[in-house]
């Protein structure tokens, strides 16, 4: 009897095993799809959709860096910012130094990065809702200081005349080799936030984020891994903002005020953060969204509001949370990547 029933449990397993290297496969498989798509896309859409593709490589940078930090649950209303920082690091770097795109983005990022961990130190002694009203208050604190200092930042209208970067003999001022560039830049960018999300350290992070308390208890310095959770998320946000700054060729304050954190936070709150997927579904529904509902310009504050709010009390999980129990269908009883990470923003 216990035989046949040791039988039946190897024969689930081993089926469990295939089904679940199937999935693997299959996922793998819809990737290289995807990263066929991306390269023969600027060949088959008009200058205008090509260019909503370039400003979401780019958001998809600045989307999949803001879960870094929530991963230890410090959900920031200063991300943004901290994307702006990196956008006026590399306008005064390009016009003032002249210096070529391939350096103006990684000084950029650095900047953001530094400033992102000087920041965070004082902000480590709140947690939840004070974090996120503190975060609020230096990033307006930073907002500000461009309005104020004219000479230096442009004031209220902001900086003009950012180059779009060359290299070489390629000009980025064109939008193929521009989206190429973003993409290129972006696959680097969401390979390294991956393998942090997949680390040791990224396991660090959601143990904070799941009980603190209990991580101190292990060994675990607590405020070093916050700070360097909020920082490694401001470095790639600068990433973000000095890609926009060159494709843009401006920036200004009102560029990064709440209203654009909002967005972010709806990216987030529709897609999910239970996952590293989770805020790139997001990000492609609302980018979707977004362009459908550019004729009704004065209520689309309205729709994504109400979208917000949906999702908020009906599904507070997000998108990736509707196919995490599809995959369980698919899958029975594998277990769902869900559950060891943090949750959606606000909870």
């Amino acid at each position: 009897m216990h035989g046949g029933r040791s039988d039946r449990q190897t024969s689930r397993l081993a089926w469990k095993g295939e089904s679940v290297t199937r999935t693997n496969w299959t996922f793998a498989a819809f990737l290289v799809l995807v990263l066929a798509g991306a390269c023969v896309a600027p060949f088959l859409v008009k200058p205008y959709t090509l260019e909503i593709l370039i400003i979401f490589l780019i958001n998809l940078i600045l989307v999949c860096s803001y879960r870094i930090p929530a991963m230890t649950g410090d959900w920031s209303l200063s991300h943004v910012v901290m994307m702006g920082v990196g956008a006026y690091t590399t306008a005064l770097l390009s016009t003032h130094l002249d210096l070529s795109i391939l350096l103006t983005v990684p000084l950029s990022a650095i900047v953001a990065g530094i400033l992102g961990y000087i920041i965070v130190l004082p902000m480590i002694r709140t947690r939840g809702f004070g974090f996120f009203i503190a975060s609020f208050a230096i990033g307006e604190f930073v907002r500000l200081t461009w309005v104020k200092f004219r000479d230096v930042f442009g004031g209220p209208r902001g900086m003009i005349g950012i180059p779009n970067g060359e290299i070489g003999s390629i000009d980025l001022f064109f939008a193929t080799p521009s989206y190429f560039f973003m993409l290129v830049i972006a696959f680097i960018c969401l390979t390294i936030m991956y393998r942090i999300d997949k680390s040791r350290i990224g396991s660090t992070f959601v143990a904070i984020y799941k009980d603190e308390e209990l991580a101190e208890a292990v060994g675990i310095n607590v405020p070093h891994y916050r700070a360097l959770a909020f920082a490694t998320g401001t470095f790639f946000a600068g990433i973000a903002g000095a890609l926009l700054a060159h494709r843009l060729g401006a920036v200004d304050p009102k560029g990064f005020d709440i209203n654009t954190m909002v967005y972010l936070i709806i990216w987030i709150v529709v897609g999910g953060s239970a996952t590293f997927w989770g805020p790139i579904v997001g990000l492609i529904v609302v980018t979707f969204a977004f362009e459908w509902t550019r004729p009704l310009l004065e209520w689309r504050p309205l729709l994504f509001g109400g979208l917000l709010i949906f999702f908020l009390v009906f599904l507070p999980g997000g998108l990736e949370s509707l196919l995490a129990k599809i995959r369980q269908r698919l899958v029975p009883g594998q277990n769902d990547d869900a559950a060891a990470s943090p949750g959606t923003a606000g909870e």
